[in-house]
């Protein structure tokens, strides 16, 4: 059983006892597009708030994430990710309101999304995006229905694979911002060259997102000359301790 597997089994029995909360359907006209802050000029980052992680353990406990995300948008961020899984990454879902709020750029809300409840439940918190991983269900159909599911109230998917098999689903879901992730889930280590043997296989009109593995200015470069719009970067920037200096630092040495 890999990392991802141990993860989905313990999901699988956090929603089966603690089935997810939410106030029904929330109507909303506040969402931020996504789509829209990935397409501007330049190369985009999504900046994450990760306070632990199964391939780091602790990154950077006890920091204050509210005062991250200001940092975040303050150093150029796109947009912010917040991991929301308490038992593996250290995240929840008040800190996700908490971050939408001290914000006003589109916040994604990152988790092991498996169940129309889970998206209910990030309607609800005002989330503007959420993350859904091919590898986390079983079939192309199940994927296709959380991501029509999560469009129906407005907000936003990065459909997120991670083997190259995978890439075909994405044709079939046919998402307008696409995630490819180049840690191994078997390994959890990462390859940057993940990034240049999938882009061939991925949808031309779809936005694309760069995911695990980005560590400084030279590999931001390096999936934006391949052609990524984005990245999405956490760990690298956590693990600093000044999130916010180093996406600073960051986004100041791509030309």
């Amino acid at each position: 059983m890999n990392v991802l597997e141990t993860i989905l089994q313990a999901k699988r029995l956090e929603l089966k006892d603690n089935p997810c909360s939410s106030n029904g359907v929330v109507e909303r006209r506040d969402v931020r597009s996504l789509k829209t802050a990935l397409s501007n000029p330049g190369v985009s980052v999504i900046a994450e708030i990760k306070m632990k992680s199964p391939s780091e353990g602790d990154i950077l406990l006890g920091a204050d994430p509210v005062q991250i995300a200001i940092d975040y948008e303050s150093a150029g961020a796109t947009a912010i990710s917040v991991l929301t899984d308490t038992q593996f990454f250290g995240g929840s879902m008040k800190t996700l309101t908490q971050v939408r709020e001290a914000v006003s750029i589109p916040v994604l809300r990152k988790d092991f999304i498996l169940t129309s409840s889970q998206i209910l439940e990030t309607n609800g918190s005002e989330s503007d995006a959420l993350l859904l991983i091919a590898e986390a269900v079983e079939t192309t159909e199940e994927l296709k229905q959380l991501h029509t599911f999560v469009e129906s109230f407005g907000m936003e998917s990065l459909v997120e694979f991670h083997r190259i098999e995978n890439a075909r689903k994405m044709s079939v879901i046919a998402p307008e911002i696409i995630g490819v992730n180049c840690r191994n889930l078997e390994t959890m280590t990462t390859d940057l060259t993940h990034f240049e043997k999938v882009f061939p296989l991925l949808l031309e009109d779809a936005l694309k997102i760069a995911e695990s593995g980005i560590e400084n200015s030279v590999d931001l470069k390096y999936v934006a000359d391949l052609g990524y719009d984005g990245a999405l970067v956490g760990t690298s920037l956590m693990k600093t301790g000044n999130p916010g200096h180093a996406l600073e630092k960051l986004l100041g040495g791509v030309v």
